[in-house]
């Protein structure tokens, strides 16, 4: 299995352990959510979607050789949110991850996503 697919099953499952060691030790972690984010922060927030959301589903997905682009519907039981996710990899670590939500659907459908 390579590492997308490993990532994608790992933190949509729920196993946070997987998921942790996919992430270099150093990866670089971004997204548009308000609240600031490390790796700890991260795997806590997809946790949370993981557990609350019915179900997580790559709808679309562009692979390069050192990263993907994957476009997730995260179906709540109130509704939809899109999230759009970049991962730069290295070896068989991730290396950088961008995660761009729907901010406007995540308060709506996911609240307390991401309060501490």
């Amino acid at each position: 299995m390579d590492v997308v697919t490993f990532w994608t099953k790992s933190w949509t499952s729920d196993d946070r352990v997987a998921t942790r060691q996919l992430l270099a030790p150093d990866a670089e972690i971004e997204w548009n959510l308000d609240a600031p984010v490390d790796e700890e922060e991260l795997v806590r927030t997809l946790h949370k979607i993981a557990v609350f959301a019915d179900t997580v589903t790559v709808v679309e997905q562009a692979r390069a050789d050192d990263g993907a682009a994957l476009l997730y519907d995260l179906v709540a039981p109130f509704g939809t949110v899109r999230m759009v996710e970049f991962l730069g990899i290295e070896g068989n670590r991730i290396t950088e991850v961008r995660q761009v939500y729907d901010v406007t659907a995540t308060d709506r459908f996911f609240p307390g996503l991401y309060e501490q």
